[in-house]
């Protein structure tokens, strides 16, 4: 357990990833050869909790897996890597969620994906009342528009719940389809302190692309904080009618940004724990985040 006794729990998607590198172009028939490969744990929820593992922080993962070898793997690298799995649900005859990620000369992915048994965490898989007496000061929301459970009425009253627990809320969204029809964020966002996304995302939210016009946008919606992640140039914070540019260290040997928002959000994470503000998180979840795409696949294992 980490100082002051507290912990962090994170909701989210997890995933079997097989990256494969480089990958420009997929033809119709022919056959594609690659350079190199990784098979780790993958999707939001899991990356989120093995950065904060890695920071030495205690975490809670709660998530569903299917029952097969995938599940298998996922659940020997959470125990190895300090994750508390108490929350896992094992999901008997169904499959874990999988995604194939091809990284193209750019170091930027494109995902095949299965969502499997991602479709099973709902609402009701989060109990803040159970949190708090785990001593639980903030929860994680990752990769909230691929898990279809939590794309439905009444997740807010969860999130109101543990903000009365005293439980710090934050949540990032992550791209798919279903952020075109956003219509069950919106009454969340008076229910979380803190709310992330990446510019594309803003943009397909919001209709704007610039990052102080969406946060308007998102802080007329009830978000009492918003961070924009802005990838290379760092990040963009807004809180209390003021937005600030927090620019990211630059890095030479970039090989694969897989991840990195999420370890970003690892980064930001534990500083908040650690009692810094918006400001001095946002710093540390950068300097994470230009770490993470140092390496091949979404999380460093080493």
């Amino acid at each position: 357990m980490t100082e002051n006794n507290k912990a962090i729990a994170v909701l989210g998607n997890v995933t079997l990833d097989i990256i494969c590198k480089t990958v420009d172009d997929v033809p119709r028939y022919d056959s594609v050869a690659f350079q190199e490969a990784a098979v780790t744990p993958g999707g939001c929820g899991s990356n989120t909790a093995i950065g904060l593992a890695r920071e030495g922080e205690a975490v809670y993962l709660i998530a569903c897996t299917g029952d097969d070898d995938a599940a298998d793997i996922l659940n020997q690298t959470w125990d190895r890597m300090g994750v508390d799995t108490r929350f896992v649900q094992r999901f008997e005859k169904q499959g874990s969620g999988i995604s194939i990620g091809l990284i193209d000369s750019d170091y930027q992915p494109r995902f095949i994906h299965t969502s499997g048994a991602n479709a099973n965490l709902r609402p009701e898989s989060l109990k803040p009342v159970i949190l708090k007496e785990l001593e639980v000061q903030l929860l994680h929301v990752a990769g909230y528009f691929v898990l279809p459970g939590l794309l439905v009425p009444g997740f807010e009253d969860v999130l109101s719940l543990a903000q009365e627990c005293g439980i710090f809320n934050s949540l990032d969204v992550v791209t798919s389809p279903a952020m075109e029809n956003p219509e069950y964020l919106w009454p969340l966002l008076p229910f979380l302190n803190l709310f992330l996304c990446n510019l594309r995302e803003a943009e397909i939210l919001t209709g704007y692309d610039d990052p102080e016009s969406a946060s308007a946008e998102f802080h007329a919606k009830g978000a009492a904080a918003v961070i924009i992640k802005l990838g290379s140039k760092g990040c963009w914070l807004s809180e209390s009618g003021q937005g600030l540019l927090i620019p990211a260290p630059q890095v030479e040997n970039v090989i694969d940004t897989t991840g990195a928002g999420d370890a970003f959000a690892a980064g930001l994470l534990t500083a908040l724990r650690k009692g810094e503000n918006l400001t001095g998180a946002c710093q540390a979840g950068v300097f994470i985040g230009s770490r993470a795409v140092q390496y091949l696949g979404a999380v460093n294992l080493s």
